[in-house]
């Protein structure tokens, strides 16, 4: 039997970067065995998205040295998802990502601890996420990136020369993959650009004009656009379609198979189908494990300050040969995320159903259905029905008094908002002043209530 002190130590190569001093270490970086093991023992991290990237940044992270992992995602897994995502197998078609992905990689990992959430990532309160030191993101979706960038960013607070605090920060680490390209970048609100400043980096997705769609289609895309939007909405009245729903992605195939026949269209598939319906970009195995490996790494470093951070957004193209390149982007000092927050400037005697009116109808914000907290604290939920009727009969009170009595304090509201002509749910936080209070007067709110 082989000695075993003679066997390579799993931590070997992580012992490289924790148990030696660089020249590119971070002020507070000491290095010992102690950097290891509170990595291990005290780090927790959280990967949104158990997919193709996700998969990886699991594995990556708990094989980095991360033992207290969770992980979130709303879908279960199909066929399509086995050539990439190496973490399911054929039986485990059908069932949660988050569970198998954690399952497995526990099943090959010793020692890591890894629970998932099967669930929205909207389902879940903004303090769930207050409780992870690191957010790594492994999605394919721009208004979930934009989600999450703005709950991080909620957390973010401003001193009186509107300086970020720095235990208020809270890291998230993103990387995206299309193709034979990807990118990995560093978030840190309030120094960093956050995923809305820089949101111009994505661009427009693909618009079919209607006319074409319902008389001179050409292509597959076109007849599967044409049920999902038209013929969906005629047959199904009142019924929001949902993507998620294999019935539902199912009749819009079945419809798009009909109308590409009659037109004589070749390639209806029901794997295009998804990917017309939900904009799914082709992803590659390789791609995927390279950005990810970026993105743990980048963990690593955030978490225990081994070297420096990515400044700040790593992008790969491996079409042809290899190239990366690593762009320092600006933050926007404007942004309405990350930064210090959307002034708004009321009365004392405002209610809390007046305060969420003026939200629909505030010029920078046009947020509907709003639910509305404060230091933690549900001062209006729209949803679950449990919690609206909780907190159902704030509605008539003061936000004065609801708030403590505060002259200005900082709210958070969770609603839907237009971009590019779709709804989607956004958190913005709001500083709240209240007039005449403390010898606040009024002030110039560039365009407050």
């Amino acid at each position: 039997m082989a000695d075993a002190s003679l066997q390579p130590s799993r931590s070997r190569d992580l012992d490289k970067l924790l148990l030696r001093p660089g020249n590119l270490v971070g002020p507070r970086f000491e290095p010992g065995p102690e950097m290891r093991d509170d990595l291990q023992t005290y780090a927790r991290v959280l990967v949104v998205g158990a997919g193709g990237l996700g998969c990886e940044l699991l594995k990556d992270l708990a094989l980095t040295g991360f033992r207290n992992l969770e992980v979130i995602d709303m879908d279960r897994i199909e066929v399509t998802n086995l050539n990439r995502q190496f973490l399911f197998r054929l039986e485990d078609v059908g069932k949660p990502k988050a569970e198998v992905a954690a399952k497995r990689v526990m099943e090959r990992i010793s020692g890591v601890n890894i629970v998932p959430h099967f669930c929205r990532i909207e389902e879940k309160d903004i303090s769930f996420y207050n409780d992870f030191n690191i957010i790594a993101l492994g999605l394919d979706s721009i208004e979930a990136r934009s989600y999450i960038n703005a709950v991080a960013c909620s957390f973010l607070e401003y001193d009186s020369d509107n300086n970020p605090r720095e235990e208020t920060i809270k890291p998230m680490v993103d990387g995206g993959t299309e193709g034979f390209k990807g990118h990995a970048r560093v978030i840190l609100p309030g120094i960093t650009p956050c995923f809305e400043c820089t949101i111009w980096l994505f661009p427009p997705q693909v618009k079919f004009p209607l006319c074409t769609l319902a008389e001179t289609p050409r292509t597959a895309a076109h007849c599967i656009e044409y049920a999902h939007l038209i013929k969906w909405n005629e047959a199904h009245g009142g019924t929001a379609f949902d993507p998620d729903n294999p019935k539902h992605m199912k009749w819009v195939y079945d419809e798009a198979l009909k109308r590409a026949e009659l037109f004589g269209i070749p390639g209806v598939t029901y794997s295009l189908t998804q990917g017309v319906v939900k904009n799914i970009i082709p992803a590659i195995a390789s791609t995927n494990a390279i950005i990810s490996a970026a993105c743990a790494l980048e963990t690593l470093k955030i978490a225990t300050e081994c070297s420096k951070t990515l400044s700040n957004y790593l992008t790969y193209n491996g079409t042809e040969g290899v190239h990366t390149k690593v762009t320092d982007f600006e933050r926007d000092k404007e942004c309405l995320v990350c930064g210090p927050g959307v002034l708004i400037e009321v009365e004392p005697s405002v209610t809390l159903q007046k305060f969420i009116d003026l939200l629909e109808e505030h010029p920078k914000l046009r947020l509907s259905r709003a639910s509305v907290s404060h230091r933690g604290k549900n001062l209006y939920m729209q949803a679950p029905l449990v919690l609206e009727e909780m907190t159902r009969s704030n509605l008539g009170l003061n936000l004065f008094d609801l708030m403590g009595k505060l002259s200005k304090d900082i709210v958070h509201v969770n609603g839907t908002t237009t971009k590019n002509d779709q709804k989607i749910t956004c958190l913005r936080k709001l500083s709240v002043v209240f007039r005449g209070v403390d010898g606040v007067t009024d002030m110039d709110t560039a365009g407050g209530a």
